[in-house]
């Protein structure tokens, strides 16, 4: 099922409208600030941002930034490629 997602989302990444609308459609309003924040995470830990400073600033639980954490230390993984790709 996850590799029909990736899909669907790739063919809807070429039109923002549809991306947009369609993420909207997939997540409950919750998913869409939970999701939003995590990529928050990511940029705060590039950031080098203390963990429980971006726990407090967010109102997520330091479990969830460790996560975070543990993802971007994987220099092969997909945060680090998606910060790469956009270059920020």
């Amino acid at each position: 099922y996850f590799a029909e997602l990736v899909e669907v989302i790739h063919e809807a990444a070429e039109n923002r409208k549809l991306l947009t609308e369609f993420l909207l459609d997939l997540w409950t309003p919750t998913e869409i600030r939970e999701m939003s924040k995590r990529w928050q995470i990511v940029k705060m830990l590039r950031d080098k941002v203390p963990q429980n400073k971006i726990a407090r600033k967010l109102g997520v639980s330091i479990v969830t930034v460790s996560r975070g954490s543990r993802e971007m230390s994987n220099r092969a993984g997909g945060f680090q490629a998606m910060l790469r790709k956009l270059d920020i």
